[in-house]
């Protein structure tokens, strides 16, 4: 399947990339995450740690064990902080 990633703040600085599409078999958000750490070492430094990261299917909040079925769009970003 083919998919839009899109990275925010500080995973799209550690990747270098705003957004890309991806061909992918994954199954899941998770599935994804393993996909992307083992490419290359600086999808891994963005992904080492997903209790700091918010995932959004079709820019709809979710969860990284959320099917990715007949999704379109997958958006990666720290959880957002008043100021």
């Amino acid at each position: 399947m083919s998919l839009d990633v899109l990275y925010f703040a500080w995973v799209r600085e550690r990747i270098g990339l705003p957004k890309e599409q991806l061909e992918t078999q994954a199954a899941t958000v998770m599935d994804l995450v393993e996909e992307l750490r083992a490419r290359e070492e600086r999808y891994a430094a963005a992904f080492a740690d997903i209790s700091a990261l918010k995932v959004a299917l079709d820019q709809e909040l979710s969860e990284f064990d959320a099917p990715l079925a007949g999704v379109r769009e997958v958006a990666f970003f720290p959880p957002m902080t008043g100021g």
